[in-house]
């Protein structure tokens, strides 16, 4: 088995603002913003949705490869990946620009305010995913012809995918994601994307869950995920990671990442789309109470700790 992740390759420069974006955004001023956050602390990550994916899912024991572009300065990260064992074969290297680079800066309520540059992830489109021997894919942000092309190659070759337009959603028209969304098998977006999307398409959620043959997957921060399948949604409520870890929520960044790596592992072993979600909103929780999208220990006795006492009627703590 194995998962081949089409997505971003980045890194992540994460600022710490010591206050709330909203009491210093005026909203009657927001025509004319000019706003400046003092970041004291400041680090930079290992980051980008395609590796942050990936990290969890070998860290679950799950195969998988990189479909993506990194610039000149990315060596030392794809030594990195390798050396982790995700196979970065059909990463391009585009030795005449940078690599993705995100700008995040993040306040004591867990909002954030992002400022990316693309970088080589634009040239991702030149890497198709060749006659892939994966039994799932994702199509996470990327570059935009990398996204149209993946989604694509994986509708061709019948390989079910997740379609996760996240960030990338603004880069989309409507022809492009009716053509998306007809070819995905799972879409996975979290809560504001979720009705930015079926408001491009002009669909309710619900006729947008009815459109997708493997379910609407709606994460929700804290407050857990929606999983709507048939028109039924079922909430998988989010850990209380005070209680079950003993730990606090110290950087948001990464967690959807994480998140989507439990979901793909649940996925790609033919778990129920609940179970896979469960298993997500664990992976989210482990990631949340450390810094960085990609320095969460993945310890799979915790994991199958956690959801023994959190899911015990779920039969994927049997096979992690």
């Amino acid at each position: 088995m194995s998962v081949k992740i089409s997505g971003s390759i980045a890194f992540d420069t994460i600022m710490v603002f010591q206050g709330r974006f909203r009491e210093h955004i005026l909203p009657d001023q927001v025509h004319m913003l000019n706003v400046a956050f003092l970041a004291p602390e400041m680090r930079q990550e290992y980051g980008g949705c395609a590796a942050n994916i990936a990290y969890t899912l070998k860290g679950l024991g799950q195969d998988c490869s990189l479909l993506g572009a990194i610039g000149r300065d990315g060596a030392q990260y794809l030594e990195r990946l390798r050396g982790l064992g995700i196979e970065t074969s059909q990463v391009l290297t585009a030795e005449d620009c940078f690599s993705a680079q995100a700008f995040i800066t993040t306040d004591l309520d867990d909002n954030q305010i992002t400022a990316f540059h693309p970088g080589a992830m634009n040239r991702a489109g030149e890497v198709g995913i060749g006659q892939s021997h994966a039994t799932i894919g994702i199509v996470s942000p990327n570059g935009k012809d990398a996204m149209i092309r993946h989604a694509k190659e994986f509708s061709a070759q019948k390989i079910p995918f997740i379609f996760d337009p996240g960030q990338a959603m603004p880069i989309f028209d409507a022809t492009d994601l009716v053509q998306l969304v007809g070819q995905a098998t799972w879409i996975a977006v979290n809560d504001y994307e979720g009705h930015m999307l079926a408001e491009k398409l002009g669909w309710t959620l619900t006729e947008l869950c009815q459109k997708i043959p493997g379910g609407l997957i709606v994460t929700r921060g804290a407050e857990g995920v929606d999983i709507m399948e048939h028109s039924q949604t079922t909430r998988v409520e989010g850990v209380d990671i005070g209680r079950h870890l003993e730990a606090q929520a110290v950087d948001p960044t990464g967690c959807g990442d994480a998140f989507r790596g439990g979901l793909l592992f649940g996925l790609s072993r033919q778990a129920s789309l609940l179970d896979s979600a469960r298993l997500g909103n664990i992976m989210g929780a482990l990631k949340v109470v450390h810094r960085g999208a990609q320095n969460h220990n993945i310890d799979r006795i915790t994991v199958q700790g956690l959801l023994r006492d959190l899911y015990p009627d779920t039969a994927l703590r049997l096979i992690i």
